[in-house]
This record gives C-alpha cells, structure tokens and sequence, in this order.
C-alpha cells in the first residue's frame, strides 16, 4: 500500500529482456534504502515492484508480461527518470490517498500549458476507466497522488505547483508522453459493494397485484 506522495526520483540504469519479461535496475536516488529488505515493495512511476536485489543506492525488481502489457514500461529505456514510494508504513503521515499500485490503464498527456507558476496538464484516458474519476476526486499519474481539476469527455485536467515539478518526474512531461493512471481505490469498490447489493438482492415477492389485494392500491 502507497500513499502516492513521491520520496525520491530515481533512475533506470539497466532493462534486461528475460524471455517475455524484463528485469529493472533503478539508481533510487536520494531514497532511503537502509531499511529496504529482499521482497519489499517499491512503487516504480506508480506500479508495485518486488525488490529481489539490493544495494545502498539501487535496487532491481522483475516485471512480468502481464504488467508490461498494461503499463507504459514497454516504452522506458535505460536513462529513464521514474518517481519512487516505499510501501508505507503503520506509522506513516498519509498525505495522499490509498494507492494500490496496481496501474488501471496507460494515459497520454495532451496538453502542456504554463499557468501563472503553475503547469495545467491535460490526460487522455482509457474509455473504461472514465467512469471512475471525479471531478475534485484523486488519481495517481506515475505514482503521484494529483486531484482531478476539470473533466471533460475522455480526459482531466491537473493543475501542478512547483513543489510538485520539483520533487517529482512531471517537470518533464511533454505532450505525447504515455502514463501510468491508477484510479481512487474507493471508487472500484464502491462499483463492485452495489454491484454485489444488485446481484445478490432476492427478487421481490411484492407485486401491484398483492398490493391491490391486500388494499395497498
């Protein structure tokens, strides 16, 4: 579980193809590892990573086929700058909100526009996902907790301050850019909880014709 506030940005130094999966080796950057242990999760630009290797200033995690496919790592390459969360903690402030790290769909950014010191960000989203965000509502773009600040059709708009340019990889969004979106968790189960209440809902034994009998009509 993350909380989609960003600790460090990091670095891929290495993508290595194993059969149709990839191993990763990220430079974590100014990430605290003294505490990291084989098997730990790290969310890499928003998706849950297992370490299976370590060292003082980097780590290396395996992405299988199924994450390749629904994510946008089939497009980094060695160089690549990727924001970084350890998995939080009991004791952990939440800044952000509930992140799964398990990513939704893969989005495009749009439109790049300089607001005062702020940057507006326009992302085209996957259709089936559309309905799980909200305006005011939050979405995790790359492993950051944002707050959706307009809708429109098949995209949202989100409002960047500096600090959060600074300490994370959107300073270097442009248009084209593909990203990770992990919708608010909250919204997948209220869908499934009413969906549930619907399915498993006894039909009903009350009829018009039982309320005109019994002198309810």
């Amino acid at each position: 579980m993350f909380t989609g506030i960003i600790e460090a940005v990091g670095k891929l130094t290495a993508i290595t193809a194993k059969g149709e999966d990839i191993s990763i080796t990220v430079d974590s950057g100014k990430l605290d590892m003294s505490d990291v242990k084989l098997g730990d999760s790290i969310a890499t630009n928003g998706v849950c990573l297992t370490v299976v290797a370590f060292g003082p200033h980097s780590y290396t995690a395996d992405l299988s086929l199924e994450t390749l496919n629904l994510t946008g790592f089939t497009q980094y390459k060695v160089g690549d700058k990727v924001n970084l969360e350890k998995a939080m903690l009991p004791t952990t402030r939440f800044g952000g909100h509930i992140v799964s790290g398990h990513v939704d769909g893969v989005g495009t950014i749009v439109e790049r526009n300089q607001v005062g010191r702020a940057i507006e960000f326009w992302v085209d989203m996957p259709i089936d996902i559309t309905k799980y965000v909200a305006y005011k509502g939050s979405i995790t773009v790359d492993g950051i907790s944002l707050t959706v600040n307009e809708l429109r059709k098949n995209a949202f708009k989100l409002t960047i301050v500096p600090h959060t340019s600074e300490e994370t990889t959107m300073d270097h969004f442009q248009v084209g850019r593909k990203v990770n979106l992990e919708v608010d968790v909250l919204a997948r189960y209220m869908e499934r909880l009413l969906q549930g209440s619907s399915e498993q809902q006894p039909e009903s034994k009350i009829t018009m014709d039982f309320l005109q009998q019994n002198g309810f009509a």
